[in-house]
């Protein structure tokens, strides 16, 4: 089959590129208009009690109160009648902007919540929709300023996601600026010359196009959050490098044997572009689990990365066939003069390395301990969603949001709301004795409490979350239904969501990945290998992300302030850096395989299959976890964390998993390597997806 589709690639190899260079511009013209369908947040859980309770706030009551307007005296107590003649006609003036709900403030009210312990600063406080990003926009160029009598600072929910958002964009930014150019400087030497190095750029163009494309589509049928966006650019310009990198490896390696052109290109389709077909197959089964959580957030990574990896993987059996077939001997142009004598992705150390290790085994057992090691903080891991404590502590949102929660008896932008639909009766004042609530109010419209529950813990604490529990365990007023949200309430919802589904979710990557594997490899201890290899690798690397940012080691080396890590970050790192590595493995896996089915003996398979693609793994790691390294630059620490675990994932698995840890282990295997029971050979043999390169002709000696 793919003999035949390399035979038609290289026959029509103009007509090929001529038809993707249309196919691109359209892709190019769909998704123009994809930043302008996606959406910030996509944190909470679809259908969960809190974002139905949010869901008739916002109908009925005009939203949450989610902004806030600290108001400080310049001197004096807040109460002064000039500061207080200030702070009212703030909030006089803030209630009647378009867009702005509920405005309550402290002048109106006297409510004590509402002005600080010494009394020197008040609260205006009101509801605003928080994915308008021009309305946030004008009121804090409007509102946040010194007037002479008060000064003004901005806070709550809606400001601090516009700030994070904000940052967030700039980050990316400034990472991107770094890793794009130091990549291009990098696929020069990792492809020894700057021809060669285009064929990567081409395929990660297409991608970046046509995903860009596929999201613009969804954005009109579904949610889809803008932080897909980054990953596809990430993504695309990885799986260009490493796609490209191993069929041009092959394609050189036969070249350099005297291969005519023709059986170069068609030989490298059935046995590079196998691999990419495989290795497509089983990172889109690890990202097809975020599809299965009731978060947009996570669900638009999957559509992101499924797109992506597909397009990808297209682009380099299509385009790259079609490259090599036009550039012929020119794709050598421009080399760099030390790397002529490199022969396709040759390493003789890589080899040696796996000898070494096959011989003595045991030397696996250090780096083996060390990655457990590295895992064991995962034991103590604390999840959260991202508050105010992921910008740095300069940001003045984040400035306002810790003098609210410090300086006040109850943060009002981040107070539990309990919806009643019908009498509350008794309810309220059962809340009211609960420990931790300072006071509750009532709102009333169209026969639906709203009651407002101020509280002086964090909304991301322990104490928090046993608040919500407490409130929804208390028995519901005859004839009521009674809905909790806020933030702590959307923080025990999401994670309850994602754990919920979190063993489906990894039962689903497992099993994909173990049916494509024995569909590759026909072996079933090849496949309980990886998963067992490659989740001790990522779990090394999420305990590491434990120990730096929720535990607080090099927070003053990378400006961050220790948190709960991320619920869905995480969720999000683990799948992408788990299907990243199978896309080293099965690199790995197939020269072996091909090796063994070759008469090579193990060890001459283990070995000669590490010395053929141990530079193409390392160098495509290397490329890529400079980009995903790029983000620890970044200043919204989940964001750091995202980078930084996906980059070290990335590292361990390339050096420590491929170069020792997989040579040990087939040791061990010996001739179990390659078995499986009866029944399930037959069925490999019967839908396996095998084919037999072609045999080179027209052998000539080199040089």
């Amino acid at each position: 089959m793919l003999a035949a589709f390399a035979e038609t690639i290289h026959r029509r190899a103009k007509l090929v590129l001529v038809l993707s260079a249309v196919v691109l511009v359209v892709m190019g013209a769909l998704g123009a208009g994809a930043f302008g369908r996606l959406k910030a947040g996509g944190f909470d859980a679809n259908g969960a009690q809190s974002t139905r309770a949010t869901q008739i706030v916002d109908d009925t009551f005009g939203g949450s109160p989610n902004l806030v307007l600290l108001v400080t005296a310049r001197s004096g107590p807040i109460d002064a009648p000039a500061a207080a003649a200030s702070g009212t006609a703030l909030a006089t003036r803030l209630a009647l902007e378009p867009g702005v709900h509920a405005v309550t403030s402290y002048w109106q009210t006297h409510n004590a919540a509402l002005k600080s312990k010494d009394g020197t600063a008040a609260e205006i406080v009101a509801a605003v929709d928080d994915e308008d990003k021009a309305l946030i926009d004008h009121l804090l160029q409007t509102y946040v300023r010194d007037t002479g009598t008060v000064t003004v600072q901005a806070g709550g929910g809606a400001v601090v996601s516009h700030t994070v958002n904000s940052q967030v964009r700039k980050d990316l930014a400034r990472a991107e600026a770094i890793a794009i150019p130091l990549t291009l400087l990098l696929l020069v030497l990792a492809f020894g010359g700057f021809v060669a190095a285009t064929l990567p750029l081409a395929v990660g163009l297409v991608a970046i196009l046509g995903t860009f494309a596929e999201l613009s589509l969804l954005g009109r049928l579904t949610d889809v959050a803008v932080y897909a966006i980054n990953l596809t650019t990430a993504l695309a310009l990885a799986l260009g490098v490493d796609y490209a990198l191993l069929m041009v490896a092959r394609y050189r390696e036969l070249a350099a044997q005297g291969v005519d052109a023709r059986t170069a290109v068609v030989t490298t389709v059935q046995t590079a572009g196998r691999t990419v077909l495989f290795s497509a197959a089983t990172v889109i089964a690890a990202l097809a689990a975020l599809l299965m959580f009731p978060l947009y957030f996570l669900r638009s990574f999957a559509y992101a990365g499924i797109g992506v990896v597909a397009i990808a993987a297209a682009a380099a059996l299509i385009l790259i066939p079609a490259l090599l077939t036009v550039l012929g001997p020119q794709v050598e142009a421009g080399r760099l003069p030390w790397s002529k004598r490199q022969r396709g992705g040759d390493a003789p150390f890589w080899g040696r390395l796996a000898g070494a290790v096959m011989r003595r085994p045991l030397v696996a057992l250090a780096p083996l301990a060390l990655l457990l090691a590295m895992a064991s903080p995962l034991a103590h891991a604390v999840f959260g969603t991202p508050d105010e404590a992921v910008l740095p502590a300069s940001a003045p949102a984040r400035q306002a949001s810790d003098e609210l929660r410090t300086d006040f008896s109850g943060d009002q932008a981040t107070t539990l709301q309990v919806v009643v639909q019908g009498d509350p009766a008794a309810l309220p004042g059962s809340i009211e004795r609960l420990p931790h609530v300072v006071h509750v109010t009532d709102r009333t419209a169209a026969g639906t409490h709203l009651l407002t529950v101020a509280t002086e813990l964090s909304s991301h604490s322990t104490a928090a979350q046993q608040l919500v529990h407490e409130i929804r365990a208390l028995p519901a007023p005859p004839d009521a239904t009674v809905l909790v949200t806020g933030d702590a309430a959307r923080l025990v919802d999401t994670n309850h969501a994602i754990g919920v589904r979190l063993p489906y979710a990894a039962g689903l990557v497992g099993l994909t990945t173990l049916i494509v594997l024995f569909l590759f490899t026909g072996s079933i201890a090849q496949p309980v290998r990886a998963l067992i290899l490659n989740a001790l690798g990522i779990s090394a690397s999420v305990g590491t992300m434990v120990w730096i940012f929720q535990d607080g080691h090099l927070s003053s080396w990378l400006g961050f302030t220790p948190r709960p890590v991320d619920t869905a970050m995480t969720v999000a790192l683990f799948c992408i850096a788990f299907g990243l590595s199978m896309d080293y493995e099965v690199f790995l896996t197939s020269r072996i395989k091909e090796l063994h089915d070759g008469g090579a003996g193990t060890f001459a398979a283990v070995t000669e299959g590490l010395a053929r693609t141990g530079r193409i793994v390392s160098t495509a790691a290397g490329l890529l976890a400079v980009s995903f390294f790029a983000f620890g630059t970044a200043s919204v620490s989940f964001l750091q964390m995202f980078g930084l675990g996906c980059g070290l994932a990335i590292l361990m698995d390339a050096l420590v998993i491929r170069g020792v840890l997989v040579p040990a282990a087939m040791r061990l295997l010996g001739r179990h390597a390659w078995t499986a029971p009866r029944l399930l050979r037959r069925l490999h043999d019967r839908v396996g997806l095998t084919e037999r390169p072609e045999e080179p002709r027209n052998l000539t000696p080199v040089g």
